[in-house]
């Protein structure tokens, strides 16, 4: 497998936030072959279409370091049945001005993890139809609505025995959906 460069937006501001903790002990499961950019959504400005023609240092840093990679990781919770305000934020600045989408083509997948028995479904379902609009092939299955349960993650905040052949089985399926997706 050659070099992939993948961005992993994390759509949570929260310092403790469950789905950056796992976003932190996912990546752990690729092989070194694999490069993580942690994208920073937090920074940016409420998106306004009246600065899409002067668009803030954070919106272009953002822009040029999604640009740079092979795919999008989305790790997000779920608010209020839905994606956080702060990862539409980021969608729409990347989507921003018209025909000049970073997102085109970019392979994507979604992961999350809540308390909640269903996890992040519906959050993650909506965000599909954002990712299908703003033409990003997404990997479909197997579909991660993770419930944090005791043992989740260990005592150094790595995934738990229960469930490491799970993600890493998941990691695999995610690295070779980029790969084959890459700059189609």
């Amino acid at each position: 497998m050659n070099k992939l460069n993948i961005a992993v937006i994390v759509g949570s501001l929260r310092k403790e936030s469950f789905n950056r903790h796992l976003a932190n002990a996912i990546v752990k499961f690729a092989p070194e072959s694999v490069n993580f950019k942690f994208v920073d959504i937090g920074s940016l400005p409420l998106y306004n279409q009246d600065d899409d023609d002067h668009q803030a240092d954070t919106v272009q840093k953002m822009k040029a370091e999604i640009d740079e990679c092979d795919g999008v990781l989305f790790v997000t919770p779920e608010y209020n049945r839905s994606i956080p305000g702060v990862l539409k934020n980021a969608l729409d600045h990347g989507s921003r001005p018209y025909g000049k989408s970073v997102w085109g083509k970019k392979p994507a997948a979604i992961i999350g993890i809540s308390q909640s028995p269903v996890g992040t479904a519906l959050a993650q379902q909506h965000l599909r139809g954002v990712l299908a609009t703003l033409d990003m092939p997404t990997l479909c299955q197997p579909e991660m609505f993770l419930q944090l349960k005791e043992g989740f993650f260990d005592e150094a905040g790595d995934i738990g025995q229960g469930g490491r052949q799970f993600i890493q089985s998941w990691m695999d399926r995610l690295l070779s959906w980029i790969s084959a997706n890459k700059g189609s």
